[in-house]
């Protein structure tokens, strides 16, 4: 591993101030609250879908305190379509924690700060570094992207040990001044001109020292060897419809979609059609959704029922957490994605009476 030299982080930090990003909402503040929000909602997100989130978020809660308050059920509303809900769930369990055991003021340290709910030790240096100056590496995804092909890194990033290694390299090329600007230099590299999979070489400040360019292989780094294998599921979904109401179901707090509410879901389409057998009104076959998650990808068969105005609820729908919703009040919870559009796309053509797009009625009785 080379190709680093002692001025790494200046020519990072000269790079940030002349060419790098200045303009994003978060960048204006050193309020921990604020560089916190930005960070969990930019993992595994990109910055053009945040801000508006981010706005939104700020909006609705704009402190520690109002977010603590919330019902997670607002949290989460919020939070649609912004996906892998598990970071809204502990970034309000972290705000509650934060109000609880430290009144309302995030810890000044990275140490400290990764002892918060969902805070790992990349975020906690991100606001250590970008609120309070504190001389600490951060190793997000394009930070670790940007090391390993300045530094020529072969250690295999699937493996514990390869990114302790990373982390001690990180820590070690730190400047002794301005660790905001390099930290949000190293940041804006990896997400601006040394991408994942179209590095623009010849504009990056460190192409002279670079071993991935010198090698001419950028693409060969950061080494990764174990890489999760997809896999698929399918399942239908029960849209059920009487008077104008929907029956909705809170999700278990574990596993796709946790604390979210949704359509009542069935192991396949033939499950539902059992279930439905003996079932008063109409079903309509809606549209398939497909949903491709981090590890797996989802096809959902949905299913329109509607059932007569007086019919009782079908047993098998009659568990803890279910109720129904008139569709504002559903449109209002955190629904998944896919979920939310096909209900939206429903209400809206509802109202400018336009068609609903293909349906096949495949079971009806009185």
């Amino acid at each position: 591993m080379s190709g680093s030299g002692p001025s790494l982080a200046a020519r990072v930090q000269r790079w940030q101030r002349r060419a790098g990003r200045h303009d994003l909402p978060w960048q204006r503040t050193r309020d921990p609250y604020r560089v916190w929000l930005s960070e969990v909602m930019l993992q595994q997100t990109q910055v053009v879908t945040v801000i508006a989130y981010y706005e939104r978020f700020l909006a609705r809660f704009p402190d520690v305190h109002a977010l603590a308050a919330a019902p997670l059920d607002d949290v989460l509303a919020l939070w649609s379509g912004l996906g892998y809900y598990s970071r809204a769930r502990n970034l309000h369990r972290c705000a509650q924690v934060v109000v609880a055991e430290h009144g309302g003021r995030f810890p000044g340290s990275a140490a400290a700060l990764s002892a918060l709910p969902g805070i790992g030790r990349s975020t906690a240096a991100a606001i250590a570094a970008f609120c309070f100056g504190e001389r600490v590496a951060i190793l997000d995804g394009n930070v670790k992207r940007v090391l390993a092909r300045a530094l020529g890194f072969g250690g295999d990033l699937s493996v514990a040990a390869a990114e302790r290694e990373l982390w001690a390299a990180a820590q070690a090329l730190l400047p002794e001044r301005d660790i905001d600007i390099y930290t949000q230099g190293l940041m804006d590299l990896g997400a601006t001109l040394c991408t994942t999979r179209d590095p623009k070489c010849p504009r990056c400040p460190l192409r002279t020292t670079c071993v991935a360019q010198r090698e001419g292989r950028p693409l060969a780094y950061p080494v990764r060897t174990r890489r999760a294998r997809r896999g698929t599921r399918r399942h239908a979904l029960l849209w059920l419809v009487q008077g104008g109401r929907w029956w909705l179901v809170q999700r278990p707090g574990r596993g796709v979609w946790a604390g979210l509410w949704s359509l009542a879901e069935f192991e396949s389409a033939e499950a539902l059609e059992t279930a439905s057998a003996r079932w008063p009104g109409r079903g309509e076959r809606l549209p398939l959704i497909e949903h491709a998650l981090t590890h797996f990808d989802w096809t959902l068969e949905p299913v329109r029922w509607t059932l007569p105005p007086r019919a009782r609820l079908p047993e098998v729908l009659a568990v803890d957490g279910g109720a129904w919703f008139e569709p504002a009040a559903a449109l209002a919870l955190g629904l998944p994605a896919p979920v939310r559009r096909m209900l939206q796309s429903a209400v809206e053509n509802a109202d400018s009476g336009a068609a609903q797009g293909p349906m096949t009625t495949f079971l009806s009785r009185r």
